[in-house]
């Protein structure tokens, strides 16, 4: 494994869904819906016509046939025919999103139709590779992109027009089927962005970053993680936080939090072996770090099923354009 992509696929991987409820919306001008924050991803698709999304900050994006928007961390927006809309909450309109549950919506006037593919995408957060949770609040991948990506364009599609969860274990094969879009969507975004693409090529950081996501259970220091890459400790710690945004340390515990947070939700192991698992020698340490990042005792964690862990961002960054029109 010796590529970026090689790389994004360690980071992506570990990203399953839970759950997911989706809508297929057939809105015709004028209309708009508001939701707020979920504590989900969400996405919209707009497989015909056009629509604008307006972000909390007033930034309103064009989003034409054949787009992909995808909000990692669930942030509250409107969604119209076009900005300024009167909007019906969503929570007025679909009261309850159960996962599992689909559900046609028609909305709107009499005016031009759009078809809107819309998801709710419940994710282990824990599984969340730590950049993951500096992305920001929406990430859109236009039509171009989502044609370039065969198996993605196919799958958009056949959601958008009902034919992914008919027949025998229609849930299960929507469920899949939005875990492989969500999947490859984050793949495209985040392989458009210039700042993490550039960690995760640039060959001082990249070395480290491989072994802080595969090999995080061994004893590393910030001198062992640089002698990967073949390079001092000053320079490779310098490189690391501003490129990643994170001390190596500091990711190197998120890694291994993450994981411990898999195994305690998805295994029966002792506590004891969950610490040794993900790299640490002494289980009050493990103890210590683990409330530190959940605000649980291990223990709690396992018994409660796991628990959120609020996504960031700073704003929004897409590859729509805004809203012009």
């Amino acid at each position: 494994m010796d590529t970026e992509t090689d790389l994004l696929s360690e980071l992506l991987a570990p990203l399953r869904l839970r759950g997911v409820f989706y809508s297929r919306w057939s809105a015709r001008a004028p209309w708009g819906v508001a939701g707020d924050g979920e504590d989900c991803a969400l996405l919209h698709y707009v497989h015909r016509s056009e629509c604008a999304v307006e972000m909390p900050d007033g930034t309103a994006l064009r989003l034409a046939a054949g787009d992909l928007a995808v909000f990692p961390h669930g942030t509250a927006h409107r969604v119209a025919d076009r900005p300024g809309r009167a909007a019906v909450a969503l929570s007025d309109l679909l009261p309850r999103r159960p996962p599992g549950a689909v559900r046609a919506v028609e909305i709107g006037g009499s005016g031009p139709a759009a078809l809107v593919l819309c998801g709710g995408l419940h994710y282990d957060r824990a599984a969340a590779a730590p950049l993951y949770r500096g992305l920001p609040p929406v990430l859109v991948l236009e039509g171009a992109a989502v044609a370039r990506e065969p198996l993605l364009a196919d799958t958009l599609r056949r959601l958008a027009e009902g034919s992914a969860h008919t027949g025998p274990g229609g849930r299960l094969v929507a469920l899949r089927a939005f875990e492989l879009v969500f999947v490859l969507a984050l793949r495209g975004a985040i392989g458009a962005d210039p700042p993490l693409m550039r960690a995760l090529g640039d060959p001082v950081v990249r070395p480290g970053l491989l072994a802080v996501q595969t090999r995080f259970a061994e004893p590393w220091t910030v001198r062992s993680l640089a002698a990967e890459a073949g390079v001092g400790r000053s320079l490779f710690a310098a490189r690391f936080r501003s490129l990643v945004g994170q001390a190596p340390m500091s990711h190197l515990t998120q890694r291994r939090m993450q994981e411990a947070a898999r195994l305690l939700t998805e295994t029966s192991l002792p506590q004891e072996q969950v610490a040794r698992r993900v790299g640490f020698a002494s289980a009050t340490g493990f103890h210590l770090a683990f409330r530190r990042a959940f605000g649980a005792t291990p223990g709690e964690y396992r018994r409660r099923g796991g628990a959120p862990d609020p996504g960031g961002g700073d704003g929004p960054r897409t590859g729509a354009a805004p809203w012009s029109g």
